[in-house]
């Protein structure tokens, strides 16, 4: 991001530079100025001037009955932490969190680390001790900067107050630019209710990030670049774009497409790029990876040039490195991040810079150059491999299977609907049998897998898209993790439809420990819990609560579900020996792909490994 691209905005809230405001004020005309619209957060002693503040600013500024910056209370701090995450990945802007010293900025550790992982946007601003009091151990006092440090892009302690409003303007712009991720703000108490001159404008001066930036601003895709592309994808005769989730954070989705249709190059995404490529097209093949497609994953073993967009090769998607696209006679890789080049896998060409510019001059040239490819052949290849091998499941079986029961909500919703996950099962089955016509609409912890994410998530996505339907699609287990949630759906009567795909346990341990722990289904079979989903969902208001035990039933009360008023709950029964098809292997290549009985294997007699205690999960 150049300077003049981060240059300050006209404050919003019109209060004149000059005028004497405390710390709190002067953070939350900060948030006005930034375009903030909510702010998810749990109150506490340390940071309790601030929340006056919003208060009174809402008081001040309502019109209509609506505040311009509603306060969403959750149930904990690390639901805060991922509504602000489901708000910014499903809107594109930070979400910001506003909460206490202590338990409640520790309780943020995990969304924040989440959010690095998955370069979202978040802005943490967390209350602390008085300045004289920190390091004493004071109450509800922790070392922010020191925990923080290492899971956040940036941390900030702010000291100084005349520093204060300079500080949480510069968080913005670290947050939102380059690499997007989640900055942290610790304020002390005493900050908060300083008083001093609001300046309305300035930001910290912290040269090498901008300079990084600047370098990156500066690369551009010229027209010896395009014309190497070009001679590369011409050369080729069974291209293929591997794209990830930093295609989305680049807004680079429509050049993507336009590259991918105007010169017919097939497109496999990452778990984090789904929606990147419109899913429903001809050209696109979902998912590759741990438990991508199989048709995704044997197009990648037949490619001659891999073209990685925003992707990172990261141990889900390349197990097996070398022996990642075997007979792909070149890769390319763009990306924002110079630490991506060759981090894994080893890059025959690269460009470094910003993915939305570099894609529409790829496409402007080969249109000026009216560039041809020979990929018919190609093009038949990939279609026989979509219908060879499908995505399926044992459709005969008198349970209810999550493959249909996905498959059926996404007839209904065609692609449109927003939906989050937990993490587990669910989460693979979704990704699997869910069409994302655009970006934005698919929320999950790619990197982290951190459950119970699913829930508060969609709740942010709520607050940034009123207009759209939002799905939780959840596991019994992941959903469990902030069950307390419910009642923020309800209180704040967001029409979200949250579906718990039930199999009365951890269903991503079990099916592993069935495949390479001989069935000792050690810590991960709930099924003598006694919680009941219906019943604690009518007791957190929800009007619609259900049961879905019946395959026969599926259609009819998926309808019901979805088209239901308001905030709506469907507790499915699934078949608990559902499994998630296809799955390589921790460090397996795609050659040894376990499919299961219902989808095609290419390559016979490949077996599951069991791992050695040191593989990872």
């Amino acid at each position: 991001m150049t300077q003049t691209q981060v240059k300050d905005k006209p404050i919003r809230s019109g209060t004149r530079p000059g005028r004497v405001l405390s710390g709190a004020d002067m953070i939350v005309e900060v948030l006005a100025s930034e375009g903030v619209d909510t702010i998810f957060g749990y109150s506490g002693g340390a940071i309790l001037p601030t929340y006056d503040a919003v208060f009174r600013y809402n008081a001040e500024h309502a019109a209509g009955g609506k505040e311009p910056m509603p306060l969403i209370v959750p149930a904990n701090e690390q639901g805060a932490g991922f509504m602000a995450a489901g708000y910014a990945r499903a809107s594109g802007k930070p979400g910001v969190v506003l909460v206490t010293s202590g338990p409640g900025a520790t309780n943020c550790v995990t969304p924040v680390r989440d959010c690095m992982a998955d370069s979202v946007p978040i802005v943490v601003l967390c209350g602390q001790v008085p300045t004289g009091a920190v390091g004493t151990d004071a109450f509800q006092e922790a070392p922010v900067t020191t925990i923080m440090g290492t899971a956040a892009k940036h941390v900030f302690l702010v000291t100084d107050p005349e520093k204060l409003e300079a500080t949480v303007r510069t968080a913005f712009e670290i947050a939102r630019t380059g690499r997007p991720g989640p900055v942290v703000v610790d304020i002390p108490k005493d900050v908060q209710n300083w008083e001093g001159a609001f300046r309305g404008e300035g930001r910290l001066p912290i040269p090498g990030y901008r300079q990084r930036l600047e370098l990156v601003d500066s690369q551009t895709m010229g027209e010896d670049g395009c014309r190497e592309f070009f001679e590369m994808l011409a050369e080729s005769r069974r291209p293929l774009i591997y794209a990830g989730g930093g295609v989305i954070k680049a807004n680079a989705s429509e050049g993507l497409r336009a590259l991918a249709e105007t010169f017919g190059i097939p497109v496999v995404t990452t778990l984090m790029g789904l929606g990147a490529m419109d899913t429903t097209r001809p050209l696109a093949l979902h998912m590759l990876g741990m438990h991508g497609a199989a048709y995704a994953n044997y197009a990648v073993d037949d490619c001659d040039l891999l073209i990685a967009v925003g992707a990172r090769f990261d141990d889900r998607v390349a197990a097996a490195p070398l022996k990642f696209a075997p007979k792909a006679r070149r890769v390319v890789h763009l990306d924002i991040d110079p630490s991506e080049i060759g981090k894994v896998k080893r890059a025959d060409w690269h460009y470094v810079g910003r993915l939305r510019e570099a894609l529409d001059a790829l496409v402007a040239y080969g249109n000026h150059t009216a560039f041809k490819g020979e990929f018919a052949t190609w093009h038949a290849e990939v279609g026989a491999l979509k219908t060879t091998y499908a995505m399926n499941y044992d459709r005969q079986s008198a349970l209810i299977q999550p493959h249909h029961v996905l498959e059926t909500m996404n007839r209904i919703t065609r692609g449109d609907a927003i939906v989050s996950t937990g993490v587990g099962q669910h989460q693979m089955w979704a990704a699997q049998y869910c069409d994302f016509r655009e970006p934005n609409l698919w929320l999950t912890s790619g990197s982290m897998g951190t459950m119970g994410f699913g829930l508060p998530a969609a709740i942010g996505a709520q607050f940034a898209r009123p207009d759209r339907l939002v799905i939780d699609v959840d596991g019994d287990a992941s959903i469990r993790m902030n069950l307390g949630e419910l009642e923020t759906v309800t209180t704040y009567n967001l029409p979200i439809k949250v579906m718990v795909l039930n199999n009365f346990g951890d269903g991503m341990v079990m099916q592993w420990q069935r495949l390479f722990f001989k069935g000792r289904l050690s810590g991960s079979d709930k099924s003598l819990r006694k919680k009941d989903f219906v019943k604690a969902a009518e007791a957190d208001g929800f009007g619609y609560a259900k049961r879905l035990d019946r395959k026969e039933d599926v259609p009819r009360v998926m309808e019901e579900f979805l088209s239901a008023d308001g905030p709506a709950f469907l507790d499915v029964i699934i078949d608990p020996g559902a499994s998630v098809y296809p799955m390589v292997g921790p460090g397996l290549s795609y050659r040894e792909m376990i499919t299961g009985d219902f989808i095609p294997n290419r390559y016979e007699g490949h077996k599951p490994v069991e791992p050695e205690s040191s593989e990872m999960f």
